[in-house]
């Protein structure tokens, strides 16, 4: 079941979002940034209960979000749950007037299948760099961008 996060979700995101990390994969997040985004972020609950994924919706400005922090635990791949995740943020987005989405990330491919396209990175505003600030591979950023224009 895809379903926006709770409060009780925060630490289970965080330990998923830290073992991506540790892969070099994504940007671990604080539980303080998790707090404070929680409208952001959808999960799936699998049958037992468990949190199995997790993506965000990050918006950036009146025509610009970013989908991000997007993980699904291994036992769980190749079920379709990172594309039902990454259609739910796309959902909202378009519910919120969002025109364009656009993606940092190692899994070309997969986004792709969505409909992204690939760009250069250099194309986006600045403010789309604050969180690169905190990656270890900063600044030697070596994701590829991708974006899909919605409006």
């Amino acid at each position: 079941m895809i379903r926006k996060a709770k409060i009780a979700d925060v630490v289970e995101i965080q330990k998923m979002l830290r073992d991506f990390a540790a892969d070099g994969n994504l940007l671990a997040r604080s539980l303080s940034e998790l707090y404070t985004t929680i409208r952001d972020i959808v999960v799936f609950e699998d049958e037992a209960g468990r949190i199995a994924g997790c993506c965000s919706l990050h918006i950036i400005w009146e025509d610009l979000a970013e989908i991000r922090s997007l993980a699904v635990l291994k036992s769980h791949h190749h079920l379709g749950i990172g594309r039902r995740l990454v259609d739910a943020c796309l959902s909202e987005a378009k519910s919120l007037g969002i025109s364009r989405l656009f993606a940092l990330t190692y899994e070309v491919g997969f986004f792709e299948s969505l409909g992204f396209r690939l760009v250069d990175k250099n194309m986006f505003p600045q403010k789309v760099w604050a969180d690169c600030m905190h990656c270890p591979k900063f600044p030697n950023c070596d994701e590829s961008a991708l974006v899909l224009d919605i409006g």
